[in-house]
């Protein structure tokens, strides 16, 4: 049976009213697979300041720019994330095009317009919003309401638009996230219609019409011109016919397409490819080295083929097949990079690069005691494979050394991306939402609080990396995994680099323990500023004391104090 897609019947309206020309621009697009998945929906409505004599060129140029723009957006990136930054750019034109207009010194006559957008993604409306346009959604005869008007009055009789695009530099969008339900109808409007027309002349007309929404559209238009409306008239009307299931992504469909691969074993040709040995094989996947029988000079590569124990299990699958998804999106010298499918795979199985190399985990037993600059080029390497993560909206959340491979040449790569989160594809609610967190020795405290992970949380992981570089064991030993608690994590008492042998600076280990904070609000913020305060003295470390040998050496401390005063009952008693 094939998976159920999304979607909806179309109905828009368009008309300058009473008014010399229309100021209004609307426009949707309905993509194909695998877009429509990947992507969703996308419905636009604009509407014209009519104090400007430009906005409708601002109305159409926002309009398409975002119905454009929005699907060359990373298929990684959240819908907001991928809206959001698309209205910023158009704002940042609309305003730019003003300051060099005529009228740089009246933003109200400029390129300006008001906005209100819908991305309908599997079984989520996202709403984007910004003026006095409105979106509704009609379900069960009751009409809501879901933006907000952006409209100042002054008066009963005088008001002002408080907030539109074009006009400042910086946008404030309102956004929000609306469940999608079978049979429910979204009518986007500009206030020419919804100030004229009553909510339920609108559910009537929609009663009326249920097969012919452009002809629904239109009559609405028509009553408000009817009841006085002074203003260009625009409405869309979107009717939900189909909605997905949680499972019915891309994914999902790709493994209900490919079967499962047989054992592999060195010698044995495979799909195209000879397989040479074993790399691993563990109870999560099956990893062997191959060549590709079409391409005999080509670079060997590694075939990942699910572990035989849990092919029964559809969630391990699915985060088998995203492993390869992030794979081919992330483009990053430091992340171990998925090699393009040449010819049509009869199985279900993955191909990456092989990096001839070593992991973390043996470098450290090679090198007991690297030198601080040797440890700061590989973090420096891990963090920016992370930041190629961080700028699609992914978050690795299993960084580890067996997970950190070093080839030859001393490239830092990150592999195993089968707990990497996607916000793209959370939206989806697929059960690949719910991946594991990583192993317990390097993963962030809020993990075991059951809260969601964030860039600081790969941040800490990459913390506990670097410390177990320095040191050989880990700034809290085993005790994050047992602090389930807030209170428990309060307790929770990092230890100290300079109790170590090693001369390491007192300022690195400040650095470390900023970046394994227990709190994350209380790490750093972003990547970089740790990997800065990891090179180069941070004055705030400077300017703080060493912390007194009480504190970092209580016992020897005690034997001091009392060796100094046997020494002095010693020389009083010689001199009595």
């Amino acid at each position: 049976m094939l998976p159920v897609r999304l979607k909806i019947s179309l109905g828009q309206h368009s008309d300058r009213g009473r008014k010399e020309i229309n100021q209004d621009f609307h426009g949707a697009c309905m993509p194909d697979e695998p877009q429509l998945t990947a992507k969703g929906i996308a419905v636009a409505l604009a509407d014209g300041v009519s104090s400007s004599n430009v906005s409708q060129i601002a109305s159409e140029a926002t309009v398409k720019g975002f119905l454009e723009d929005y699907y060359c957006t990373s298929p990684a990136w959240s819908v907001r994330q991928s809206a959001q930054r698309v209205l910023m750019a158009i704002n940042s034109w609309l305003y730019a095009q003003t300051r060099q207009s005529q009228y740089r010194y009246d933003q109200d006559r400029g390129y300006v317009c008001t906005l209100s957008a819908l991305v309908i993604k599997s079984t989520t409306a996202h709403i984007f919003h910004v003026g006095d346009s409105r979106i509704y959604r009609l379900r069960d005869r009751s009409l809501e309401q879901l933006t907000q008007d952006h409209r100042l009055w002054v008066s009963r009789e005088k008001s002002y638009l408080g907030r539109a695009l074009g006009v400042n530099p910086q946008l404030e969008i309102d956004y929000l996230a609306a469940g999608v339900g079978q049979g429910d109808v979204f009518i986007l409007a500009t206030d020419g219609i919804h100030e004229y027309v009553d909510p339920k002349v609108i559910i009537d007309v929609l009663s009326e019409h249920p097969d012919d929404l452009d002809r629904a559209a239109k009559s609405i238009a028509d009553k408000a011109l009817e009841h006085g409306s002074d203003d260009n008239l625009t409405i869309q009307l979107v009717r939900v016919d189909a909605v997905p299931q949680a499972e019915a992504g891309e994914i999902h469909h790709q493994l209900s397409e490919l079967p499962l691969p047989p054992e592999l074993a060195p010698r044995m040709e495979f799909d195209g490819y000879r397989i040479i040995r074993s790399i691993r094989i563990s109870s999560r996947s099956h990893v062997h080295l191959a060549t590709d029988l079409t391409a005999p000079d080509a670079p060997a590569v590694v075939i990942k083929t699910p572990s035989v124990d849990l092919r029964g299990d559809p969630a391990y699958l699915e985060r088998f097949l995203l492993e390869d998804w992030i794979a081919r999106r992330i483009d990053s010298p430091h992340v171990v990079r998925a090699c393009a499918p040449t010819r049509k795979r009869n199985y279900l199985y993955t191909v990456t690069e092989f990096i001839d190399g070593q992991t973390l985990t043996q470098w450290m037993i090679d090198n007991p005691k690297p030198k601080l600059s040797t440890v700061r080029g590989i973090v420096q390497q891990i963090a920016k494979g992370l930041q190629a993560f961080h700028r699609l909206e992914m978050l690795h959340q299993d960084l580890r050394p067996e997970n950190i491979i070093i080839d030859a040449t001393s490239t830092v790569k990150i592999m195993d991306f089968g707990s990497t989160r996607v916000a793209g594809i959370v939206e989806n609610a697929a059960s690949v939402q719910n991946l594991p967190a990583g192993t317990a020795q390097y993963t962030a405290p809020e993990y075991f609080l059951g809260d969601a992970g964030t860039s600081r949380s790969d941040l800490f992981s990459l913390g506990v990396i670097t410390y177990q570089m320095l040191t050989g064991r880990l700034p809290f030993g085993t005790d994050v995994a047992q602090a389930t608690t807030k209170a428990a994590q309060r307790r929770l008492m990092y230890r100290s680099l300079l109790d170590d042998e090693r001369d390491v600076p007192a300022w690195i280990d400040e650095t470390l323990k900023r970046a394994t904070h227990p709190d994350p609000a209380r790490r750093y913020q972003e990547l970089s500023e740790f990997v800065y305060d990891l090179s180069r003295p941070n004055e705030a470390y400077l300017r703080r004391n060493r912390q007194p040998l009480l504190e970092r050496h209580p016992v020897m401390f005690w034997k001091t104090i009392s060796a100094i005063l046997t020494l002095i009952v010693i020389v009083l008693l010689a001199f009595r």
